[in-house]
Formats: C-alpha cells, structure tokens, sequence
C-alpha cells in the first residue's frame, strides 16, 4: 500500500470515491489536479487520494461509489458571512439609488444600527430559523465549512444570543461552523458619543463569551465611520490575553492603518482591503494574514476602488473569497457568483478564486492544517460537480452545477441517490 495512506482504523468505515478527476487545490501544481482521480475516506477524514490506477489490489472498504465523471473540489468555504440577524434593508438599497451613500445612510442611523434594532426584537428562534435558511442555500452552492459574525447585537446579551445561535446552526445542520465575535462593528445608540467607553465594555465581555465556549476569533471594524486602529488595539490585546485569534474589517472606505496593525497581531486575515496601502501589503505578506476579498460587497455598493490584487500576488500573499453575506452591503448567498465577480471584478485568475474559497479560505479560519484541500489526513469535506474541468465553476453564473456534497464524510443522501446509477434489470 502506498506510503501516504493513513493507518487504518477498525471503528472506521472506508469508502472508495472514484469516477471523477480531483482538483485537490493542493499546492505545487495547477489546481492540484489528478485525471480519473480516487478519494478514499476512513470516517470523517480523508485516508488517500491519487490516480485510480494507483489503488493496489485488494484494498479493503466497506463502501465504494462510482460517480458520474465530473469534478471532485474540496468542500467551499465561505470565510466571512454576517448570518445572524433580523429583518433586511431593502429601504436603503432603495435610498443608494437615489444618491445616498453607504457612509450618509450610517451616520444617519441606518446601515448597522437598523439592523441591530431588528435583531434585538426578534427572538432566538426567529434568528435560528432565518440563520439556517440561509445556510441551506450556501449549502446548495457546495459550502461544507462555514464562519458565522456576530455585530447586530452590540451589547453583551445580544451579542451572546447571536453567537449562541450561530453555534446552533452548526450543531443542526452537516456543516462546520466557526464563530468571530465581532461587537465592535458599529457604536451603538446607548453609547453615542461615547466610543471608548464602547471599546472598554467589549473587553469586559469577550472573557466571559471566551468561558462559554462561544469565540473562535475576535474581529472589528476599523474605519471613519466605525473604531480607529487604536480602538481595535486594545479590542486585540484582549484577544491576546484570552488566546484568541483575531481578523479585521479594513481599508474598506479609506486607508485607516487597520492592516498594518491587525498584521502586528498576525491576524487570521483582513478583509476588503480597496484602499490597502502598498505598507499594508507588506506587512500582510510578512505576517502570513489572509487577504480577504469581499466582491459581493465592491459590486453591491458601486464601489471604484478596486483592491489591490496584482500587488499582493507579487507579495505572496494568500488571497481568500467569501459572501460576506449581510443584509446592508452584500446580500447575496452564492458563493459561485463571487467565484465569478472575483474574477471579473478583481481579474483573479479561476484558479486563485477556487483556492480562495477553499485552501485560502481555510487558513484565514485557522483550519489550513486540516480543511481546504483533498489530501490524506484532512476533514472528508467535497463536493461531486457536474463539469468538466473547476475553471467552469468561475465562468457562468445563475448555474448550480454541485451534485453531490460530502462533509465529514458523510453523504448528503438524498444526493446520493440522484447520482447514483439505475440499476440494472
């Protein structure tokens, strides 16, 4: 038996995935890409992968399925969603059109802080069942590995209840989700004029959400109209103090110096990023931070300043894709219609997109050591699609080509048998 196969398990069932080519989105060549590929799986976790011709003779499993050609990916990943929360703001979509900004409708009281009224008036059932529809339609798209902010709460009760919903949504549904406590995403109404008072109570919070098992990552956002470098500083050395990891929301509207110091903190990743600075590229690349690129919310808002792409490629700075899925700046749930506007909008190549919304996106979650690629040891989360080659998943868009989704190891059944053949008579 070839030396990368894991050690067997005896408790754990194995079953042999062939029929399809891999694109592992393993480093080292084009999308780590293996014609007439096999996947073998041992419970929850990936034993094998390679070339159908390479399985030895007599290899023991308890299951095999043949798929229907096709493409086998690593489960999406969608890095940064909003998911909780109440109501939606079709209104200020409305008010954007006839000529309001993003930053005029804020500082007039909507944007966030509409957002955290309805969602502080609905219960946590409402919040539970709206957050799982959502999630199902990601789901449908290929997502296995979901992160989920809190941020329309904003205060210590509110902020809990979301995260605590937001754990729900992983607990009810086939889908791993992590959680980033992000209470500093706006000022709210009990706070005006009072920012650092703000700041001061979130750090108060974060220990005793930490002690509850709620928090994977502490995030922010840095801008004018939000909480300055400094704020966020002190929101991070709280972090640090209690072992969490941290990411920031930066250099959306303006270059406010987020990056440069949230990449002090060796982020996780920092996300949007129009206005990063040449330093700030720098100090990504140097500190190994995800550059998280957000084109759901570029489009959504008609923004002209594009991010700076070619300049982090040259750095070697991973570049990660996500929904941003919220209800003022980027309501849509398709992670393949980002696929695709990263590519347009940002001239990504298809590949870095896919690896953006996969290998990428892992790492800026801090899974990188064990999600985002189809390599022996990982989580068994894939999707089965009907293409012929992953730079397809890119190109078109309002198509849903995933036929089959597959998270720790386990099949959706019901795609199963869809693809599975007739049989014979």
């Amino acid at each position: 038996m070839p030396a990368d196969f894991l050690p067997s398990r005896a408790d754990a069932p194995r079953t042999l995935w062939r029929g399809a080519s891999l694109a592992t989105m393993a480093p080292g060549k084009p999308w780590g890409w293996i014609e007439d590929g096999a996947l073998l799986t041992e419970g929850a976790r990936i034993a094998w992968v390679g070339s159908a011709t390479e399985l030895p003779a007599g290899l023991r499993t308890d299951d095999e399925i043949e798929l229907p050609g096709g493409v086998l990916t690593p489960g999406l990943i969608d890095a940064h969603t909003h998911l909780v929360y109440g109501g939606h703001r079709a209104r200020e979509f409305e008010l954007r059109l006839q000529g309001a900004t993003y930053e005029e409708i804020a500082r007039a009281g909507g944007g966030i802080r509409s957002t955290v009224a309805a969602t502080r008036a609905a219960t946590d059932d409402e919040l539970l069942r709206c957050a799982l529809q959502r999630a199902s339609v990601l789901m449908a798209e290929g997502v296995t590995t979901l992160e989920i902010k809190s941020g329309y709460g904003l205060s210590e009760h509110h902020e809990a209840r979301c995260l605590r919903v937001a754990r729900r949504v992983g607990q009810r549904l086939p889908l791993t989700v992590r959680t980033s406590a992000l209470a500093a995403h706006a000022l709210p109404p009990e706070f005006e004029g009072r920012p650092d008072a703000y700041i001061a109570a979130i750090i108060d919070w974060l220990p005793r959400w930490h002690a509850e098992g709620l928090v994977d990552a502490v995030d922010g956002f840095c801008e004018n109209i939000a909480f300055s470098a400094s704020q966020m500083q002190r929101v991070f050395d709280a972090a640090r103090a209690l072992d969490l990891p941290v990411k920031l929301h930066a250099e959306q509207l303006s270059d406010c110096g987020g990056s440069v110091m949230a990449a002090q903190y060796r982020a996780l990743s920092c996300d949007h990023l129009e206005y990063l600075s040449p330093a700030g590229v720098q100090a990504l690349a140097a500190s190994g931070t995800v550059a998280m690129l957000l084109p759901g919310a570029f489009y959504f808002l008609r923004e002209k300043q594009l991010p700076p792409v070619g300049a982090l490629r040259e750095a070697g700075v991973p570049m990660a894709i996500a929904t941003d899925h919220n209800p003022g700046s980027s309501p849509t749930l398709s992670p393949l219609l980002m696929l695709n506007m990263a590519c347009t909008l940002f001239r990504l190549t298809p590949e870095e997109a896919l690896a953006g919304m996969t290998r990428h996106a892992a790492q800026a979650l801090g899974l990188g050591h064990s999600h985002g690629q189809l390599s022996a040891g990982r989580q068994a989360d894939f999707v089965h699609w009907a293409v012929d080659h992953p730079n397809e998943l890119a190109y078109p868009f309002g198509h849903r080509p995933c036929q089959l989704r597959v998270h720790a190891g386990v099949p959706d059944a019901a795609d199963l048998a869809r693809i599975a053949p007739a049989p014979e008579f």
